[in-house]
């Protein structure tokens, strides 16, 4: 299978995994509503989870923080900054954002396991 194909199952894989997370129901309830196999699902999580080596998909590990640019300039004014967490989820910044409400938010998401 190709490392493209990987990726974007993964991507497929973290979003639903996120859903399910906010969805309210269980994981079975979730993946019957969405045709999803609850074994894959399981799967995938557990890959998710666990820390990749470096060069593969995930953050790095103890390494310098990486950034790209996820969006022309005319959204980043609108959005000020996104950081990519380590689970594929994004946070995005606005313009403006006081110091001690961004210290809150990160400690909440750290807190998460992140």
């Amino acid at each position: 299978m190709s490392k493209k194909r990987d990726e974007a199952k993964a991507r497929f894989w973290q979003g639903a995994i996120r859903e399910a997370a906010r969805s309210g129901v269980s994981i079975r309830e979730f993946c019957r509503r969405r045709k999803l196999e609850v074994a894959q699902f399981y799967w995938w999580r557990r890959r998710l989870r666990r820390p990749q080596p470096p060069g593969r998909m995930g953050k790095p590990e103890g390494g310098p923080a990486r950034f790209a640019l996820v969006q022309d300039a005319a959204e980043i004014s609108a959005v000020g900054i996104e950081l990519l967490l380590g689970d594929g989820r994004r946070l995005r910044i606005g313009p403006g954002v006081d110091e001690a409400t961004l210290r809150s938010v990160l400690a909440v998401v750290e807190g998460q396991g992140c």
